[in-house]
């Protein structure tokens, strides 16, 4: 006897067996239990995820020798005769292969004619998207008004391709790409029934490469088992997908996490040792970026056993900026891959752009905190302007005194801030605290994203033994989180080396946060700059003698 393919020997016989699909199956059982059958169904939806399938099962239960029902007995000479493809009243039509209108038309003429054994003639057109626009006109009428013996079925992978009037003619139902976990359960059942042994990491690879699809999962399982001499191992069938090896994966992303050029060149060599699909290996990558994304987001969502610890792992090495960096240039770097001189080339230059863009806050080099802008600006005793071309004064043109520099307005060191007591009543506190020692504080504990958000826009109160007190400005209270609040109190006790309890109240800051000395500091250097350049001899001698006028908008401090 023949082999039979899993996927024809394994095809459901009854809706009971079916997987998934349970919008679809429960509004044709209740149409076969309660009689209120429409003449025509069209099932849409992609390749493999039942569509013929449940025409078949449907066409069954139309004709089981028991009767009209949802649940075919399976045993009767109709039933065995739709399992087995020879049931005389179940015609079925490959619209690919008979597109013309004269086929069609040989279709109809036998639609009259009452079934020869069974209860319903079914005509089972698959692909009818297919067919061309003659065939779909001759098949309107029939379609509409067929014989109360005729039942339409049809199956197709492009609705979008059908004329309107055969859509309004019939009851559409789309079939949804199978879920992962319902396909890698229907897998190991099946390896089972088989006895053929199977590693779930291994299934779950054959799962993702189905794309949704039942039958392509079916058939890769027999390409695994044929591939693996009998069985389903996880190293076997990665070979077999041309799948990259998941340490390979992980060790990259590390040294991303560690910006370690070397690191990552090295396990890019490492990896060329399998010879890979690069573009699959750049899916692979963004695929541990996005899983990692969903874990910092929603810890443990979404993930598989064999996921767990290294996206736990690399989670925390990774900030969610980066993440996101990441997986966009991954997800980029796959068109550049035709545009290389060759695929590993590309490839490379990839994972060397991820480490070129990713921000270094850490390190020297780094951009340069909130603190360390103020510093500078305050330094700078006379903001330099930058212009177009040096211009040469008029030898008739007089020549204008030189301003004296203007004072620059610095920070208040200290301020007084009343603190309210559980009371309600007011005690008036004096608290003298530097405001740039927080701001430098903020520098030191190389906070990043939101966090350092919320902690610029504070205004350190004071430190009474492990507790410090903060005060947020009231209009940055949407930023300010149970996480974020935690990370920042991690943040001091790590660099205190003790533990630290945080204190936040939402009450108008005492003293200049240091977000806006920031911004009031560069708003003082953008005006000295404009007015250094207005009293500049040369400027007011081309306004003098030619009419010339400065543009606001592009005069810029430049720093020292």
């Amino acid at each position: 006897m023949s082999y039979l393919v899993l996927a024809r020997k394994w095809r459901p016989k009854n809706f009971s067996e079916m997987v998934g699909q349970e919008h679809v199956l429960r509004a044709l059982i209740n149409a076969l239990d309660n009689d209120r059958l429409h003449h025509a169904y069209l099932f849409s939806g992609t390749r493999g995820v039942g569509k013929t399938t449940i025409s078949r099962i449907f066409a069954k239960s139309l004709n089981c020798e028991k009767g009209v029902t949802s649940e075919p007995c399976g045993e009767c000479s109709a039933c065995h005769e739709i399992d087995e493809g020879r049931f005389v009243d179940l015609i079925e039509v490959d619209a690919a292969s008979r597109t013309k209108v004269d086929d069609t038309r040989e279709l109809l003429e036998n639609v009259q004619y009452a079934p020869t054994r069974g209860r319903y003639k079914v005509y089972l057109i698959d692909e009818v998207h297919m067919l061309s626009t003659h065939s779909f006109n001759a098949l309107l009428k029939t379609l509409e008004e067929p014989p109360p013996h005729v039942k339409f079925l049809l199956a197709t992978t492009d609705p979008q391709k059908l004329p309107v009037t055969v859509l309004s003619r019939c009851l559409q139902f789309n079939l949804k790409r199978i879920s992962l976990d319902l396909i890698v359960e229907r897998l190991e059942l099946l390896a089972g029934e088989e006895g053929i042994g199977a590693d779930l990491p291994a299934l779950r690879m054959l799962g993702r490469a189905a794309e949704g699809s039942m039958r392509d999962a079916l058939s890769l399982l027999d390409q695994a088992i044929a591939f693996g001499g009998g069985e389903v191992r996880e190293a076997e069938v990665g070979k077999m997908l041309g799948s990259i090896d998941k340490h390979h994966v992980t060790h990259l992303v590390e040294a991303l996490a560690a910006q370690d050029g070397s690191a990552l060149m090295e396990g890019a060599e490492a990896l060329a040792q399998d010879v890979p699909d690069y573009d699959r290996a750049l899916i692979d990558l963004s695929s541990i970026l996005q899983k990692i994304a969903v874990h910092q987001v929603v810890p443990g969502a979404g993930l598989a056993e064999e996921d767990d610890d290294s996206v736990q792992r690399l989670a925390e090495l990774l900030s969610p900026e980066d993440v996101q960096l990441f997986y966009q240039i991954a997800i980029s770097g796959r068109k550049d891959l035709d545009l290389a001189p060759d695929p590993r080339s590309g490839f490379e230059m990839t994972l060397l752009r991820m480490l070129a863009f990713k921000p270094d806050t850490g390190a020297a080099g780094a951009a340069p905190s909130a603190a360390a802008a103020v510093g500078k600006a305050k330094r700078a005793p006379a903001p330099k302007t930058r212009t177009q071309a040096p211009a040469k004064r008029p030898a008739s043109a007089p020549a204008a005194p030189t301003p004296a520099p203007r004072a620059s307005s610095v920070p208040a060191t200290s301020a007084a801030s009343v603190v309210q007591s559980p009371s309600g009543q007011e005690q008036a506190q004096i608290v003298a605290r530097d405001t740039e020692s927080w701001m430098s504080l903020i520098g030191a504990m190389h906070l990043k994203g939101v966090a350092r958000q919320v902690a610029v826009n504070c205004v350190m109160l004071g430190r009474e033994g492990n507790t410090i007190s903060l005060q947020l400005d009231p209009s940055s209270k949407a930023l300010l989180t149970d996480t974020l609040k935690g990370k920042l109190q991690e943040s001091l006790s790590a660099y205190f080396q003790t533990s630290i309890s945080l204190r936040i109240t939402l009450e108008a800051p005492v003293a200049e946060t240091p977000a806006k000395q920031v911004a009031r500091l560069e708003e003082e250097k953008q005006r000295d700059a404009r007015e250094s350049l207005e009293q500049d001899p040369n400027i007011l001698a081309l306004k003098s003698t030619f009419g010339a006028t400065i543009h606001e908008e592009s005069v810029r401090p430049l720093d020292d």
